[in-house]
């Protein structure tokens, strides 16, 4: 995953260990030239998904969700202080600090729930209409539903 965000890519060693390259942590804007200060964040945190419908899946169905890496707004790379701020919480509780990715955050969140047929509360689908009858209005989703 580091190797697919990277706006530049970093150098392999053989024992995998990233060098050089940079990323783009779209939920604060920061430029990141340290692999170690990012996180791969779960677009819809674990125990969000659980408590919309995973706990009812198979192991092998949440396994192929924590490891989603056929779709690209499945999983991201941003600062780790970023991530943990967010930590398992939806719009209706947390939205990037970057204004300008907020739109783009809405339509990754709703992607992922639809892909992986995961509810949503009342809360959650309010936030997510502010944005969709708002600043976002002309933001499309785009998504496959998982295997």
């Amino acid at each position: 995953m580091l190797l697919a965000e990277a706006v530049e890519s970093p150098t392999v060693a053989a024992d995998c260990k990233l060098s050089g390259g940079k990323w783009l942590s779209y939920y604060d804007g920061q430029e990141v030239n340290d692999p170690g200060k990012l996180d791969l964040d779960h677009m819809v945190a674990l125990a969000e998904a659980w408590d919309s419908g995973a706990s009812a899946w198979t192991p092998a169905q949440r396994e192929a969700y924590a490891n989603d890496q056929d779709a690209a707004t499945s999983l991201v790379a941003v600062t780790a202080r970023t991530n943990r701020s967010k930590a398992d919480q939806d719009p209706a509780q947390w939205m990037p600090l970057l204004p300008d990715a907020h739109c783009r955050y809405v339509s990754e969140w709703v992607a992922t729930k639809l892909r992986w047929s995961l509810a949503a509360h009342q809360a959650e689908v309010d936030a997510l209409t502010v944005y969709a009858e708002g600043p976002c209005e002309a933001t499309v989703v785009h998504y496959a539903a998982a295997p």
